[in-house]
């Protein structure tokens, strides 16, 4: 019998398939952001765009049906080539565009988005069938990555364990914004992925890291959500310890996560809730997180 989460994670993979129904009715919405930097947004995960003489760096791509709409949106801001593909995860709604994309540029990412793209997700009762060789990153990396293009200095970093194991966060140093990916769903409850390798505890990691690492005046692009700024990004971080808290708590008390739903303990976060995550979906996810996170130190790996 599938599990409960499972099927959560399975809804989630979908999500491609049900925006296909209607893709056609997608507007791509281009917002400047600051400097040279534009953010995309349509179905899926946001798109960051920076622009210059020497070309334009995409971040992200949704969903492949949604690539001439991007393309004609980048065409709006710019009348320079797509020069670099980065890829801040491996989730279809930010790479389904690859393989359009990658046509006119280089598609660069962590080492593990390649491997999990390449493979699929194999797990019982929700599978992705493996990429297309076309849609793979060629440029991969493990740690962090400079591109020195239009006068920025562009900083890719690996954050590991948080929303995946593969997770960037890409720094645009010169125009003052920071792409936090799926780090970041702003105003609503993330998806942590433990399947790809997720950690609440290390999203929280992650968020803390680079809050400690931007200037207060930052512009962040979410992967989902309004773009935002650095006070958002310290209250969703204030959401995330506290939720996790709060289970932790219940856990420690002996409490299940039927009762803990049952007694509605966080409640105070329902206008968090959304299509397909909500208050009782995000106390399994931690409750999971937590109890995986205990089973590896009683193990001593």
């Amino acid at each position: 019998m599938r599990s409960k989460f499972s099927g959560l994670i399975l809804s989630l993979l979908a999500l491609p398939l049900l925006a296909q129904q209607d893709l056609s009715k997608v507007q791509i919405k281009t917002t400047k952001v600051a400097g040279s930097v534009y953010m995309l947004e349509g179905a899926g995960g946001n798109i960051g765009v920076s622009v210059g003489e020497d070309g334009i760096i995409l971040i992200d791509d949704q969903y492949a049906p949604l690539a001439p709409k991007i393309e004609a949106a980048l065409r709006a801001v710019s009348d320079k080539p797509v020069k670099y593909v980065l890829n801040t995860h491996w989730h279809g709604d930010h790479t389904g565009g690859n393989e359009s994309f990658g046509k006119q540029a280089p598609i660069i990412a962590h080492t593990n988005v390649r491997k999990r793209l390449a493979l699929g997700r194999k797990e019982p009762g929700a599978e992705t069938p493996p990429a297309p060789a076309a849609a793979l990153p060629v440029i991969t990396f493990d740690d962090r990555l400079m591109i020195h293009i239009n006068g920025e200095d562009v900083r890719a970093v690996h954050y590991p364990h948080g929303h995946t194991d593969g997770d960037i966060v890409i720094f645009f140093t010169r125009s003052n914004v920071v792409h936090m990916g799926d780090h970041f769903f702003n105003g609503r409850f993330p998806f942590i992925d433990l399947g790809s390798g997720g950690s609440a505890r290390g999203l929280i990691r992650n968020v803390d890291a680079v809050i400690a690492a931007v200037p207060a005046d930052v512009k962040v692009i979410p992967g989902h959500g309004a773009l935002a700024s650095l006070s958002d990004l310290k209250s969703y971080s204030a959401m995330l310890k506290d939720t996790v808290k709060i289970v932790e708590a219940q856990m420690k008390k002996g409490r299940t996560p039927a009762q803990m739903k049952s007694d509605k303990v966080l409640a105070k976060y329902e206008a968090l809730s959304w299509q397909f995550i909500n208050t009782d979906s995000f106390i399994d996810t931690i409750h999971r997180s937590l109890s995986a996170e205990s089973k590896v130190k009683k193990s001593g790996k």
